[in-house]
């Protein structure tokens, strides 16, 4: 029996970053859970590939669309209802990922903890819950002068 385009979009995966070095790292995680994985680069391709894909899960850089807040992030949920979004960013606040959250995305993680929490996020958030950093939740101390 063949495999339906529903069960298909299931397995794929959207990609979006401009940094092509982390990139393809998060590729290579992304492909030992995922059947296909679509990189885009840019905010135009992310919804093209969107609208048409339909993508189980979308993982993508926070800042890849700029000058636009988060809307961009309630767009691409309007036009893609049922896949699960995960923004990745380099910024640690906590004021940021609850903006993030509160705009639509079901998970938040730091670029620098991608290694060790990107699988555990996409486990969340495709089990339906949602996923935060600790460190970007603001459940983490942050280092100070004394602890460095």
């Amino acid at each position: 029996m063949g495999t339906t385009m529903s069960e298909k979009a299931h397995k794929c995966v959207l990609l979006a970053d401009r940094h092509l070095e982390l990139t393809e790292g998060v590729r290579g995680l992304l492909e030992t859970t995922f059947d296909v994985v679509v990189m885009v680069a840019d905010e135009p391709s992310l919804f093209e590939s969107a609208q048409r894909l339909q993508p189980a899960l979308a993982v993508m850089d926070l800042s890849l669309v700029r000058g636009d807040g988060l809307g961009w992030l309630q767009r691409l949920r309007a036009r893609c209802p049922n896949s699960k979004l995960i923004l990745l960013s380099v910024h640690d606040e906590p004021s940021v990922c609850r903006e993030a959250l509160g705009a639509g995305a079901d998970g938040f993680v730091l670029k620098r903890m991608i290694a060790t929490e990107l699988l555990t996020a996409i486990d969340s958030v495709m089990s339906g819950r949602r996923y935060a950093s600790p460190r970007a939740w603001g459940r983490e101390p942050r280092p100070t002068r004394s602890n460095l």
